[in-house]
């Protein structure tokens, strides 16, 4: 298929377009570049690139492409946090008038990553299920539910939309992020030997490593259309859902001399939730995701070792999206609406 990637030179983008250049497709890559340098290993080659803020695209920049896998959005809840309008304004409307323009240029399949950020804080044991109760807590998170709310809205015989509840990412990228969990404990305990919970450690996370991320959107993308039109889909696995506390404990067992410590204030959190992951397994049987945390803790262990990580870098505006932004904005580079000078 020929398809458009936006946010391509993020962190699931720089995983996800190369594979897809490798099975064959004809990748293209959309992206504003708030993150371009922020790079811990080469990015990939190949695809072609739109240089273009989402809110500025138009129908004709969407002509000829079978398919969108649409990454773009503001990354996560600290940047939710920094202006929830901004995050309405970019995850919220920004993609629905994408969607809305790539329907009229006749674009066949529009795969939408959502999260599992939108289960919030979830009551009770059970585990949950595409089907179960929305309770985000985050505007970040709220956004993703207003998406594929209107998203339904536009399925028909010749747009089919598909909806990526990701569990949260972890694992290696060329565009690493840091502000995610399994990446951040590790990358303390390597470069200060604490393995530092920002939280009282009992919330459930789910979690999924970044390459199975890409691998379930590709599945997705090449499945027959009737499994998985108009469809949202837990991304990950059943058995990978986590207590912090229990990652932090992988974290210490694999790096060598670390310690388990608590952040001065740290309490518990409100999002918490256990996610069931058995429709994608049913419905895409191509998906067969091969990671567990702890592989992922050894892979980041070993990579930040070659690199020579430091604490300095660990903290920096290179690996941490919010303090990216910042850096744009205190520097000029950036508007209040995030828009470049």
């Amino acid at each position: 298929m020929r398809v458009l990637v936006t946010g391509h030179n993020g962190y699931i983008g720089q995983v996800l377009d190369p594979m897809l250049q490798n099975y064959g497709h004809e990748v293209v890559g959309l992206d504003t570049f708030y993150f371009e340098g922020c790079q811990f290993d080469e990015s990939p080659d190949g695809s072609s690139t739109i240089r273009k803020d989402i809110r500025d695209v138009e129908a004709k920049d969407l002509e000829g492409f079978d398919a969108v896998i649409f990454l773009a959005a503001l990354s996560n809840d600290a940047l939710g946090d920094l202006d929830s309008g901004l995050t309405v304004d970019i995850n919220n409307s920004a993609t629905v008038r994408f969607a809305k323009l790539a329907k009229q240029a006749g674009v066949g399949r529009f795969l939408f990553s959502s999260s599992c950020s939108l289960y919030g804080a979830a009551e009770g044991d059970d585990l949950l299920t595409e089907d179960s109760p929305l309770n985000p807590v985050t505007a970040y998170g709220k956004a993703k539910i207003d998406v594929e709310l209107e998203l339904r809205k536009l399925a028909n015989d010749h747009f089919s939309p598909s909806y990526m509840r990701n569990a949260t990412a972890y694992g290696l990228s060329p565009s690493l992020r840091i502000d995610l969990v399994v990446n951040n404990l590790t990358g303390y305990a390597f470069t200060t030997g604490e393995v530092l919970m920002k939280s009282d450690g009992t919330p459930w996370r789910p979690l999924v490593h970044v390459e199975d991320i890409a691998l379930a959107m590709r599945c997705v993308l090449e499945s027959p259309r009737d499994p998985i039109h108009n469809r949202a889909f837990n991304v990950g696995r059943t058995e990978e859902n986590y207590q912090i506390k229990d990652v932090a404990a992988i974290v210490q067992d694999v790096v060598s001399g670390s310690q388990i410590t608590l952040a001065e204030g740290a309490s518990p959190d409100t999002r918490t939730y256990r996610v069931n992951f058995d429709r994608i397994s049913y419905e895409v049987p191509t998906f067969m995701p091969q990671w567990t945390v702890r592989e992922g803790v050894e892979e980041l262990y070993k990579a930040y070792k070659e690199h020579g990580l430091t604490a300095e870098e660990l903290d920096s505006s290179k690996y941490l999206r919010i303090k990216t932004i910042l850096a744009h904005k205190s520097g000029g580079r950036l508007d209040d609406k995030l828009r470049w000078s």
